[in-house]
């Protein structure tokens, strides 16, 4: 049973305690992005932005979404290689090629969980992916190797040719969506390698909420939630509920109003038809989901707290797709060891997941940019620290680099909102969908 069936159920269950102890905060440490390269002028020009909305969509590799935009408008970002992944089939034969993915719905799901990304990732190697997906559907797991370019994801390329988009910028572990989230929210999976949920309650673990809410003065805060909000899962979030887990459409009335809160953290629909569900979690037509970001963009663009935001786009993890850069070694976020069960790939949460999207939309955002310091979901947290000056929460956040060299605080470029590409939805990509998932 997927995660999304199961979500609802957890979400009001009543708010019990945990047995883990709460981490302590860390104080904030030195960064190699506090230097000139990435330190804004003076020091606190970034509180310029007043308005963060973060949107984390789902299961989609760097390589498969941006492998091709080195060829598409920006030489800066790293082009996806052609040697690919052996055959399951036939190890010995020839290699399966990345390759252009017409369909716009996967046939299943890929692996993603912690024993599968441990094997694709392969020490490095980056060969296992197909292993890893072979199927009944999909004897050879090829459809790993799939990638999209500019005529399938028009606006989300248009995104990465006019702002900042990272192509070192990696999941937080090598698993799938529950860790990773925790991540964003809490600077550590606390032990989590699965998408676990809490038993009786919500998870005790510290978030950046608590961190929010006892600033002086408090940072202001919402979850807006197209279905359930994920952060619902942490016990502090349920009881403070009230005027902070919102429905999506709020977010739109208070973006149009120039209403938006401090800090927005933006969640899509999570559990539909291919054609409805929009996080773009295959077998999802991706582009709903592109049309959902793009909905949500356009409004921050056109909202009168336009000029005062920053708002940052990425992927929870890359849902089994292929992608030929190495994660690289992580710091430890805490003491707490993987939740590993009889059977489990040994490993630890001392290196990043495999490589997702992260584009960076601002009037501050440098224009047609590509960062490629090595970035995590932590990264986006420390941002949130350090524009108003909370503590971590642990060490990995603490150590992140905290993405300011995708800004420009002296001299914004996109004062004047750009124009960006619509993001369409064919409607013959949408009958084959149906066809292949009734």
């Amino acid at each position: 049973m997927r995660w999304r069936v199961r979500i609802t159920v957890a979400l009001g269950a009543g708010a019990v305690a945990l047995a883990a102890a709460l981490p302590a905060t860390v104080s904030a440490a030195p960064r190699a992005d506090d230097d000139a390269r990435g330190a804004d002028a003076g020091g606190r020009q970034i509180e310029r932005v007043k308005h963060i909305v973060v949107m984390m969509q789902e299961n989609r590799s760097y390589d498969e979404y941006f492998g091709q935009l080195h060829f598409e408008g920006q030489p800066a970002s790293a082009p996806e290689p052609r040697r690919g992944n052996p055959d399951p089939t036939n190890p010995s034969g020839p290699r399966i090629r990345p390759f252009h993915q017409t369909a716009y719905c996967e046939v299943t799901d890929l692996d993603h969980s912690w024993n599968g990304t441990h094997l694709e990732w392969a020490q490095g190697r980056m060969d296992g992916f197909t292993a890893a997906n072979v199927d009944p559907l999909d004897p050879t797991g090829s459809r790993t190797m799939g990638f999209y370019d500019q005529a399938d994801l028009p606006f989300y390329y248009g995104l990465a040719n006019t702002f900042g988009i990272g192509d070192r910028y990696f999941a937080s572990a090598l698993t799938q969506t529950f860790p990773n989230r925790f991540f964003l929210l809490a600077g550590t999976a606390f032990g989590h390698i699965r998408n676990d949920f809490p038993s009786g309650g919500g998870f005790t673990q510290k978030t950046i909420f608590e961190l929010m809410d006892q600033a002086s003065p408090p940072v202001t805060w919402k979850v807006y939630f197209a279905q359930f909000p994920f952060a619902g899962l942490f016990a502090y979030v349920q009881s403070h509920s009230a005027g902070h887990l919102v429905p999506i459409s709020q977010y739109f009335t208070d973006a149009a109003a120039g209403t938006l809160p401090d800090v927005s953290f933006i969640d899509p629909i999570f559990l539909g038809k291919v054609n409805v569900e929009n996080d773009e979690h295959p077998p999802a037509n991706v582009q709903v989901g592109e049309k959902f970001s793009a909905d949500v963009i356009n409004a921050l663009v056109q909202s009168p707290n336009w000029t005062s935001s920053a708002l940052f786009l990425t992927y929870d993890e890359h849902g089994g797709f292929y992608d030929h850069v190495p994660p690289p070694r992580a710091a430890v976020p805490d003491s707490i060891p993987p939740m590993l069960l009889p059977g489990d790939t040994p490993g630890a949460f001392d290196r990043y997941g495999i490589r997702v999207p992260a584009i960076v939309v601002s009037p501050f955002a440098r224009g047609h940019f590509v960062s490629h310091v090595v970035h995590d979901h932590t990264s986006i947290l420390r941002f949130i620290e350090d524009r108003f000056r909370l503590p971590a929460l642990t060490n990995r956040d603490a150590r992140a680099h905290s993405m300011r060299e995708f800004f420009d605080f002296a001299n914004p470029p996109f004062m004047t909102p750009p124009v960006l590409p619509a993001a369409p939805i064919d409607p013959a990509h949408v009958q084959e969908c149906n066809t292949l998932h009734p």
